[in-house]
């Protein structure tokens, strides 16, 4: 899965240490979805998405076959 986290992030001028701050979770795990390494929980997916003032949709974007899985 990819994510638009890395380019919202940049829009609001926030580091990836302040948006883990403000979804409570370590500076690593944004990191990590920002990779595409780790697949967020859907509390996380919309705490984030709140944070960043975008629909779940847009911040994380599926291949068709990852949504056949």
């Amino acid at each position: 899965m990819k994510t638009r986290i890395k380019e919202l992030r940049a829009r609001y001028s926030l580091t990836q240490a302040e948006l883990a701050r403000r979804v409570g979770v370590r500076r690593e795990t944004i990191v990590f979805l920002e990779k595409g390494e780790y697949n967020p929980s859907l509390k996380l997916a919309v705490k984030i998405c709140r944070e960043l003032n975008t629909p779940v949709e847009e911040l994380f974007l599926f291949e068709d076959n990852e949504l056949d899985k």
